[in-house]
């Protein structure tokens, strides 16, 4: 649904998350691989995340965006969890997204 948000239609949405869940980066920037890196590791091995991962990030992005993408990624962990936790279903339709007519 944040992809919609951010004004992507549906195909590059569809388009967008095949690639991501194939595995396949290779269309993203160095910057943006450095970031997806960051927070695989950060979902699946957080006791592993160093000061020099934390250092990457800085100098890829500045501190403040940084910051950015470390809160977005602890951020989303937090709320996968919770809703794993409590078994929240997941939502049927993109409320983003706009109507076909």
């Amino acid at each position: 649904m944040t992809l919609a948000v951010a004004g992507l239609d549906e195909d590059e949405i569809k388009s967008l998350t095949e690639r991501l869940s194939e595995g396949d980066w290779s269309g993203f920037s160095p910057a943006e691989r450095l970031a997806m890196r960051f927070a695989l590791k950060l979902s699946k091995t957080p006791w592993a995340v160093t000061a020099k991962d934390r250092s990457a990030l800085i100098e890829a992005f500045g501190k403040h965006r940084a910051l950015d993408v470390i809160w977005r990624a602890a951020w989303c962990n937090y709320m996968t969890r919770v809703a794993d936790a409590i078994q929240f279903s997941l939502e049927k339709e993109n409320v983003f997204m706009p109507e076909k007519r």
